[in-house]
Formats: structure tokens, sequence, C-alpha cells
């Protein structure tokens, strides 16, 4: 269970790479539905079935629509590719500064933290996220609020992103 516990790690770490060097919108979307679909494996392997079920589909349901609408809107001819040097230096340095950072926090790594709810099935009652079901429902109010804000605030940035110069996101299409 390990091994697939590094492996979702891995594939996270990469597609938040593709995303944060932005080569185009079209792979920035690829790298987010890359890491968005191996952050739901990481909180599946975790016990949180539910959760990763509500991420996958409120994320990229919701924020994917967002980001490919911006991106028909910002439509390059030539999209530079994740080939491209430019690109290749960015990867390379956003992959070095994962490495440098895990290096830093080497030391307080302990091996608690690779139980996986399977691994402890025979000790529980309930399923590992029927708790956080319950809280979510009971406490989360605010914190919806706060995501809605959160949304509404990245769908104006990508919009004021994406407006180019003197043609803006609300142009004639």
């Amino acid at each position: 269970m390990a091994y697939l516990m590094s492996l979702f790690l891995f594939g996270f770490v990469v597609g938040m790479v593709g995303v944060a060097s932005n080569p185009a919108p079209y792979f920035a979307a690829l790298g987010l539905v890359l890491s968005a679909g191996f952050g739901c494996g990481v909180m599946l392997s975790c016990g949180g079935s539910f959760l990763s079920l509500v991420l996958f589909l409120v994320y990229l349901g919701g924020m994917l629509v967002v980001f490919a609408y911006s991106a028909a809107l910002a439509a390059e001819p030539y999209p530079t590719s994740w080939g491209d040097r430019s690109v290749v230096g960015y990867v390379v340095v956003y992959l070095g500064g994962v490495v440098l950072v895990g290096l830093g926090l080497l030391e307080g790594w302990y091996d608690i933290t690779w139980i996986t709810v399977d691994e402890m099935k025979e000790f529980m009652v309930l399923r590992g996220d029927v708790a956080g079901v319950a809280l979510m429902y009971s406490l989360g109010g605010e914190m919806l609020v706060v995501c809605a804000w959160a949304l509404l605030l990245a769908l104006f940035v990508v919009l004021e992103l994406t407006r180019g110069l003197s043609r803006g996101a609300l142009r004639a299409v």
C-alpha cells in the first residue's frame, strides 16, 4: 500500500509542476486533471472515499469548466508545449525546489504517517470517512461560504489574465 501511496504522491507533485510551469492553458489543464486525480487517490488511500469523490466531482466539474472557458478565450495559434526550452527550465527549477524542501523536512518524517485506513481496519468500528462527512455537513457552513468566494475570485482572476491587450474577456465571440 505504501508503494501505491508513493505513486499517488509522485503523480500529484508532477501534476502540480505541470500546472505551475504553465506552458499553455491546454497543457496546464492536463496537469490540473492529473493532480486532481492523484490527489483524490491520496485521499482515497487515507480513507476519505466520500471526500475524494466530492473533490473530484466539484473541483473538476466547476473549476475545469471555468478554466476551459478562459482557455477558449485565450486561444493561441502556436501554444508552447512541455518540450520548449523555457518550460523545461521552469520544470527543473520547480522540481529542484520540491526536492530541497523535501530534504529539509526529511528529519521530521515518521513511519506512522504512512499508515492507511486499510491497514488499520481491524481496530476500527466505523468507516474512515464517516466522521469527516458528518463534520463537513455540521460545521462546514462557514468554509462553504469561504470556498464560494475563493472560486468567484479565481473566476475573476482567470478572466482578467486572459483579457489580452485590447480584447477583453467579454469580447464578442
